[in-house]
C-alpha cells in the first residue's frame, strides 16, 4: 500500500533531500562534469572562480529542477518500477503542491543564477528550460528519449562556453557532440536495468529501442564521444596530460562495451557502471584543465 504524506515518519527536508536526489551525488555530478569541461577549456584552463561558482551551483539547480518535474510527470508510473518506487512522490511520502513548490524554487534559484550571465547564455539558459520539463513525457510519445535528455545536457557545454567567450565557436559544437554522444551512451547504460519494468509498464527507452543491438548503441556513442573529444583536442591545441585522460576514458569506455556484450548481468552492475562514467568524466576533466595551461 502507497503511504500518505502524513503518514511519513520522516522530517520534512529529509524528504525533500531524497525528492532532489541529494542522496544519490552521482547524478548532480554526471551534469556538472560537461559544464566544466566546457569553462575550463573555453577560459584556457584558468576561468575566474566567481563564474565557476555559478556554474556549479547552477547546474546543483537545474538538476534539482529535472529531479522533481521528472518525479512529478511519473508520479503514478513510479510506483511500479522496483528502482524508483521509492522516491517521496511515487511512494506518496511528500504531496504535489510541496512538490511543485520544491521545483519552482529551484528553477528560480538557477533563474538568479543565470542573470549573472552575459545576454547569450541567459536565453540559452532559457531555452534549456522547455528541454527539462518535457524530457519526463518523451518516454511517452519518443523511442528514444535518451536523446532528449542529451540534448539537456548538451546545453550545459553551450551555456558554460558561452559564459566564458560570449559566443559559440567550432570548439565548442566538438565538446557538445561529445557530450551528447555520451550521455547517450552512459544513459542507455542505465536503463538497461530498467528494461523489463519498462517493456512492462509500455515506456520507451533507448535500452528497448536498441534491443539485442543495445551494447554495441553503446559502444558506438562512446566511440564516438572519442572521435570528438580526439577532434576538440586537435583543434584547441591541448596538450599531453589531455591525451594521457582521453587514452584512460577510452579504456574505461572498451570495458563497459566488452562487459555489456555479456549474455546476462546482473541489475546492479549497470549502476555501477553508471558510476564509473563520473570518474571518467573527472578524469577528463583533469586531463582539460592540465592540457589547457
Amino acid at each position: 500500500m502507497l503511504k500518505t504524506p502524513e503518514s511519513s515518519s520522516e522530517p520534512i527536508w529529509l524528504v525533500i533531500f531524497r525528492l532532489l536526489r541529494w542522496h544519490k551525488p552521482e547524478g548532480r555530478l554526471i551534469l556538472m562534469i560537461p559544464a566544466l569541461w566546457a569553462v575550463f577549456l573555453a577560459a584556457a584552463g584558468k576561468p575566474p572562480l566567481p563564474l565557476v561558482g555559478v556554474i556549479v551551483l547552477g547546474t546543483l539547480a537545474t538538476s534539482a529542477a529535472g529531479c522533481v518535474v521528472n518525479d512529478l510527470w511519473d508520479r503514478d508510473i513510479d510506483p511500479q518500477v522496483e528502482r524508483t518506487r521509492d522516491r517521496p512522490l511515487a511512494a506518496r511520502t511528500l504531496s504535489i503542491k510541496v512538490g511543485i513548490g520544491v521545483g519552482i524554487v529551484a528553477l528560480l534559484c538557477a533563474a538568479v543564477l543565470a542573470i549573472y550571465l552575459n545576454p547569450l547564455t541567459f536565453w540559452l539558459s532559457a531555452a534549456a528550460v522547455p528541454v527539462i520539463l518535457l524530457y519526463p513525457g518523451a518516454k511517452r510519445v519518443f523511442p528514444i528519449p535518451q536523446l532528449v535528455l542529451s540534448i539537456a545536457w548538451g546545453f550545459a557545454v553551450l551555456i558554460s562556453w558561452s559564459a566564458v567567450t560570449q559566443n559559440i565557436s567550432q570548439p565548442t559544437w566538438l565538446l557538445w557532440g561529445a557530450t551528447v554522444l555520451w550521455t547517450l551512451g552512459f544513459d542507455t547504460v542505465y536503463a538497461m536495468s530498467d528494461r523489463e519494468d519498462d517493456r512492462r509498464i509500455g515506456i520507451n527507452s533507448s535500452a528497448l529501442f536498441f534491443g539485442n543491438y543495445a551494447s554495441l548503441a553503446i559502444g558506438i556513442f562512446f566511440a564516438g564521444t572519442i572521435a570528438f573529444l580526439a577532434c576538440l583536442g586537435i583543434s584547441i591545441h591541448l596538450h599531453a596530460a589531455f591525451w594521457i585522460s582521453l587514452v584512460i576514458a577510452t579504456i574505461g569506455w572498451v570495458w563497459q562495451s566488452l562487459q555489456l556484450s555479456k549474455p546476462y548481468l546482473p541489475n546492479p552492475v549497470y549502476g555501477e557502471m553508471f558510476r564509473q562514467n563520473v570518474w571518467i568524466g573527472f578524469i577528463l576533466l583533469a586531463g582539460m584543465i592540465a592540457g589547457s595551461l
